[in-house]
């Protein structure tokens, strides 16, 4: 008997032909009739949207929650201003990271906490927030063409900028609507209660925007080396290791972990994050060891292959700082595939 959450949206996706897998104590479309590699480059040259409701929302409103987030968090809300959207983490004590999180900072007492899918009850242990997961669909619209897409269904939500949140009436129910993503790509994501739901995804459908699952957010999240929670972000890495020291607010009071942040950050990380490419169209994958000189520098968080660049790509945390162009071999299957460092993100993001 399975216990896997089901999207809100789950009978729409199997009506235009999604691949539904389980991912993160959800089921979810992997990918659609299409495939994953078209979805991917119809992202990278058009305009795709994803369901990505098995994120978590917990809606944090009152007086006291710039406060709360300040001092549980790790970036500085006082960087940006209500109207705006951080990426920030969730650190333990130790500075281990428990989750990174996107904050939509509503109005000036009201915020949306996005952590990812599996940590919704990490947050709202460490934030006094309600978890509305259950009540709305977050549809993101990605792609160099998707504004322009977009402003054919609804110009309101395609007229909010890059990291910017504005919230709108639509259909007799308020959608918030964040300039935000996970492609490398310009667009938006749209959180809209359930009740009004289907007629955005219809909406997105008739304005010729193509639905992309899971296995092609995760390509193109991997093209723009950004982190995967469970892979370059656990509990058993740190953010300087994954080169996000940009979201730890030293300057401000203290937050949950920011000692041992302090104290890694004087004496420089153990670890250092690194992209490696191999020589050929080999997919590179998770675990896989990286050889520099012959000698195990670690394995990978991350690998697949790269539709854009026709090459496996893969991200790793390792024991020394590998510089781009340096030449690598990385361990696969009984084999060891020619590789180098490279410079990131491997597929340069949207401006």
């Amino acid at each position: 008997m399975t216990h896997d959450r089901r999207p809100y949206l789950y009978e729409k996706h199997l009506e235009i032909g999604a691949k539904i897998v389980p991912f993160g104590g959800w089921v979810m479309p992997l990918s659609y009739q299409q495939g994953t590699v078209a979805e991917h480059l119809a992202c990278r040259t058009d305009a795709v949207f994803f369901d990505v409701s098995h994120l978590g929302t917990v809606r944090c409103d009152g007086d006291s929650m710039f406060d709360a987030i300040q001092s549980a968090l790790t970036n500085d809300l006082r960087k940006i201003n209500p109207g705006r959207a951080q990426y920030t983490h969730l650190l333990n004590a130790d500075g281990f990271v428990v989750d990174d999180i996107i904050v939509w900072w509503v109005s000036e007492n009201e915020f949306d906490v996005m952590p990812n899918a599996s940590n919704t009850t990490g947050v709202t242990s460490a934030l006094p927030g309600v978890d509305i997961t259950a009540d709305r669909c977050v549809l993101a619209v990605q792609g160099p063409k998707a504004l322009d897409k977009l402003s054919t269904f609804n110009p309101e939500f395609a007229s909010v900028g890059r990291f910017k949140v504005e919230r709108f009436d639509f259909d007799g129910v308020e959608v918030r609507v964040a300039g935000t993503g996970y492609t490398g790509e310009r667009g938006v994501e749209i959180s809209v209660p359930n009740e009004a739901a289907e007629k955005v995804f219809d909406g997105l459908i008739e304005a010729g925007i193509a639905p992309a699952g899971l296995g092609a957010r995760d390509t193109l999240r991997l093209e723009a080396a950004l982190p995967l929670y469970g892979h370059e972000l656990s509990l058993e890495s740190t953010t300087l290791e994954a080169g996000l020291g940009w979201v730890l607010g030293l300057e401000k009071g203290d937050f949950t972990g920011k000692s041992a942040v302090v104290a890694e950050a004087e004496r420089g990380p153990k670890r250092h994050l690194a992209g490696i490419m191999s020589s050929g169209r080999q997919p590179l994958r998770e675990g896989a060891e990286v050889l520099l000189e012959g000698r195990s520098v670690g394995p990978l968080s991350s690998g697949n292959f790269s539709p854009v660049l026709q090459k496996g790509i893969g991200l790793g945390i390792f024991s020394e700082m590998l510089t781009p162009g340096t030449s690598v071999s990385v361990a696969l299957r009984g084999r060891e595939i020619e590789a180098v460092v490279c410079p990131l993100p491997f597929v340069q993001k949207a401006k």
